[in-house]
């Protein structure tokens, strides 16, 4: 038995008869969970024998503690009368009395008569010498007692906070015949940790060395990790930081006018509609970043055109529904805003940003109310379009789609507008993961106060985390799977 571990020796050398986990944790000058996990190898070996068993615990509930000291409500009425006495003239609590009278019946230890009271026998009654048992010892098992004491207990359960019963497991490790013959003559089989002390000083080179046993069985480790959809947003934030973009970040509770309007998007449009955006109650407004400033170029824009040579949408603008509280809708509440802080002498800019987005959908394989977006803007006046698309491009490979495509695409804050597509082999079909385009004069001119090509695009990050990793319901993201959160890749 070379192949013995050293805590499992350690416990056949002490395990002289059938012992308790703790009495061999002393002997053995060992943690009680190596002494379980040792007695368990030792067990599929034969040499150990672990007996479980399952027992009822008993022990003194708040109002049991009170009755061990002062006694039950029945005793106390009796020690207050002597032979007989009138229910009137019980001076005890109202309490103790309506309990004490019904357990006298009971127990037939009193009779009631032209309300008088008049003791029958005064022995104690087979729960109070419980009460007794579990005052002097703390606990008991409910197994170990018999005869009237078992009656007793009976009788306790049947009320409130007198005893509490707790299911507990003991354990006793037992030699087999073979455990403790090699218990006698077994060695130490040597050291099986190399430590720094035993490094610097050489003591080493005078070590018996355990040798490993690779074909053991060890139960596999879960260590902690990222969940997938984590793991997403960190490999996008990468690909867009060495892209030389600056990470931008806002709030998930934004205005209509930062979600919507600066985007020159109409008021009556169908996507402002309850039944596709979350507005709130509460809080009922909110403080509008740079709202004086640029409300009156926003307005303009939307009625007429102001200066950027549109038309505007020729309706009147209603500064209240701008002011509107809401769940963002998209990340580029976030990208606009960033815009509308860059200066001109800032030029080239790139800025990203990865958020939560909320929609009014109804939930299915492939929508969800609450989303995640990758969001970007490319703010420079020699950008193209071809840009754009060699930027989305490159994230794709980057992400590991090996076929990509663009096709036209209709979005009221940009033109020319794309919808990039990616190929799933797997589905035998292309599939549309976002929209991009270039940011019109109505939205970039009253933000930055020129007219300047803006390259923008927003990306839904979850169906493609759900897509890559073969899921056919984007819900399944978000379920509560151990064993799938588990098994799920790294990458």
């Amino acid at each position: 038995m070379s192949d013995l571990h050293p805590h499992e020796i350690k416990i056949l050398k002490v395990l002289i008869k059938k012992s308790t986990p703790e009495e061999i944790s002393k002997s053995a000058n060992l943690p009680v969970d190596a002494v379980m996990r040792a007695s368990s190898w030792l067990a599929t070996k034969n040499l150990v024998k672990v007996d479980e068993t399952v027992y009822e615990e008993v022990t003194l509930g708040d109002e049991g503690r009170e009755y061990a000291t002062k006694g039950l409500p029945e005793r106390r009425i009796i020690d207050a009368i002597r032979n007989e006495a009138a229910l009137g003239q019980l001076k005890l609590d109202k309490k103790i009395v309506s309990i004490g009278l019904g357990w006298l019946r009971q127990k037939k230890l009193a009779s009631f008569e032209g309300g008088k009271i008049k003791v029958i026998r005064r022995e104690k009654t087979p729960d109070e010498l419980v009460l007794e048992l579990l005052s002097r010892k703390g606990n008991v098992k409910s197994g170990e007692l018999s005869g009237n004491l078992k009656d007793g207990l009976e009788l306790l359960k049947k009320r409130q906070n007198i005893v509490k019963i707790s299911v507990k497991k003991s354990i006793v490790l037992v030699p087999t015949d073979a455990g403790a013959k090699l218990g006698k003559t077994v060695e130490d089989s040597g050291v099986s940790q190399l430590t720094s002390r035993m490094l610097t000083t050489g003591e080493w080179k005078s070590k018996k060395f355990r040798p490993y046993d690779i074909n053991i069985y060890v139960k596999p480790q879960k260590p902690a990790k990222k969940h997938p959809l984590r793991q997403a947003i960190d490999r996008v934030r990468d690909i867009f930081v060495r892209l030389g973009f600056r990470e931008v970040k806002g709030n998930l509770v934004e205005s209509a006018f930062w979600n919507f309007d600066v985007l020159f998007q109409p008021q009556d449009h169908p996507a402002r509609d309850m039944h596709d955006t979350f507005y709130l109650k509460t809080p009922g407004s909110i403080e509008i970043p740079r709202f004086k400033e640029l409300r009156d170029k926003v307005k303009a824009v939307h009625e007429n055109g102001w200066t950027t040579g549109s038309t505007g949408w020729e309706y009147d603008w209603d500064e209240k529904i701008a002011q509107k509280t809401l769940l963002r809708t998209h990340t580029t509440a976030v990208t606009a805003y960033a815009l509308a802080n860059i200066r001109k002498d800032e030029l080239p800019a790139k800025v990203f940003s990865i958020g939560k987005t909320f929609r009014n959908e109804k939930m299915d394989y492939k929508h969800l109310v609450e989303f995640n977006q990758v969001e970007g803007i490319v703010v420079d006046e020699n950008a193209t379009f071809r840009d754009l698309l060699g930027i989305l491009k490159r994230f794709y490979d980057e992400m590991g789609f090996e076929r990509v495509r663009f096709r036209p695409g209709y979005f009221p804050y940009t033109e020319m507008s794309v919808e990039p597509e990616v190929y799933f082999e797997d589905k035998d079909e292309w599939i549309e993961l976002g929209g991009a385009g270039i940011f019109r004069p109505e939205v970039v001119k009253p933000l930055l106060g020129f007219d300047c090509h803006v390259l923008a695009w927003g990306l839904g990050l979850d169906r493609v985390v759900a897509l890559r990793m073969g899921l056919k319901d984007i819900r399944d993201l978000y379920m509560s799977d151990l064993d799938w959160l588990r098994n799920s890749k790294v990458t």
